[in-house]
């Protein structure tokens, strides 16, 4: 879970805090800036280099540029910060308690949040969640060692397998996965570590694998196969098109050949990447976040920063949400035509 202290931030973030420190102590601007946190995940993963571009996007530092000079078109004297964070429920949780603004969550983790449903049922509804956006469609990846003989995923039975840590969203998708297919604690070595270090795990041979839900190309996926340490197991056929049709948040992907080094086209499944806030926040921050998100120049940062960053566009921005719309956001996708009047209410999933 995500904890107060010295998070690990972005380069654009800690270059920019970094200048307003000295903007603010050369002409006493101080008062000017607000900061918004983005929670995201494991810096081996998408959440926190796609988090950095929201952050770059959505900043107005005192004393840039103007936009429709060539400079920032975010929000004047709001500085966004990605923050590194254990992923999906610690974000809510931390957006919850308020040591976080907002953060990115897989879409079936904000639900369950939202309704107090699955597997935030013990814990109770996160009521204080809403959406700003849906991001880009996040892949489960299944990574086994490559000296390991299996073409399933029931082949990992008595299998030595990482399934990442308490408050990852990874965790939750990859025990739905082992679910799905009649394996869990009772037949397997179940291990929580995070993807920095299941990759030194694989390298040294004491983990067969792991689950990593992320965008493509993953960054700790691609480290082990430039290595030619790995290969994924595809999560796929009837055990599979179960769990989708019971989780409606899980879809169908396929990664392609060639999106890690040596690896062939992988049938797998996705979840949707979103973005949640705080519905304390006020509408009128919101609603600037939201404008400088979808800015035309916004779309050249996206497009250039990260190759899941060409998925986020303004055409998805409202399917699957997991949680309701803020005030702030609806008012932007109405004055846009992608909503009516009424808000948008999240689909429910059963869980398995």
């Amino acid at each position: 879970m995500f904890r107060a202290g010295w998070p690990r931030l972005s380069a654009f973030t800690a270059a920019v805090l970094g200048l307003c420190l000295l903007v603010s102590l050369a002409g006493g601007q101080a008062a000017e800036l607000k900061f918004f946190r983005i929670g995201t995940g494991s810096t081996a993963g998408t959440y926190f280099p796609v988090g950095g571009l929201i952050a770059n996007a959505i900043s107005k530092p005192p004393g840039s540029r103007e936009c429709e000079r060539g400079g920032s078109c975010g929000v004047p004297g709001l500085i966004g910060a990605a923050v590194s964070t254990h992923g999906s429920v610690a974000n809510i949780e931390a957006i919850a308690t308020g040591e976080l603004e907002s953060g990115l969550s897989q879409a079936d983790v904000a639900y369950w949040a939202y309704s107090g449903t699955g597997i935030f049922e013990k814990r109770g509804a996160v009521a204080s969640i809403r959406s700003i956006a849906n991001l880009f469609p996040e892949s489960v990846h299944l990574v086994v060692r490559r000296d390991i003989v299996a073409n399933s995923v029931a082949d990992l039975r008595g299998r030595r397998i990482s399934v990442d840590r308490e408050g990852s969203g990874t965790r939750v998708d990859a025990l739905l996965v082992l679910k799905a297919y009649g394996l869990g604690p009772k037949n397997m070595d179940l291990v929580s570590v995070a993807a920095n270090q299941a990759i030194d795990m694989v390298r040294e041979g004491s983990l067969d694998g792991f689950f990593f839900v992320a965008g493509t190309p993953a960054g700790a996926v691609a480290e082990l196969a430039d290595e030619s340490r790995i290969h994924l197991l595809p999560i796929t056929g009837p055990k599979a098109e179960a769990l989708t049709e019971a989780v409606p948040f899980f879809a169908p992907i396929s990664i392609p050949a060639g999106t890690y080094f040596n690896v062939g086209q992988t049938q797998t499944i996705s979840v949707g990447a979103q973005w949640l806030v705080s519905a304390e926040m006020s509408e009128e921050t919101v609603y600037g976040i939201t404008k400088a998100l979808w800015h035309e120049n916004s779309r050249r940062l996206l497009d250039g920063g990260h190759p899941k960053g060409q998925l986020i566009r303004l055409e998805t921005a409202i399917h699957g949400l997991g949680a309701p719309l803020h005030p702030g956001a609806a008012r932007y996708y109405r004055e846009h035509g992608l909503i009516g009047e009424q808000a948008l209410e999240p689909e429910a999933p059963e869980t398995q």
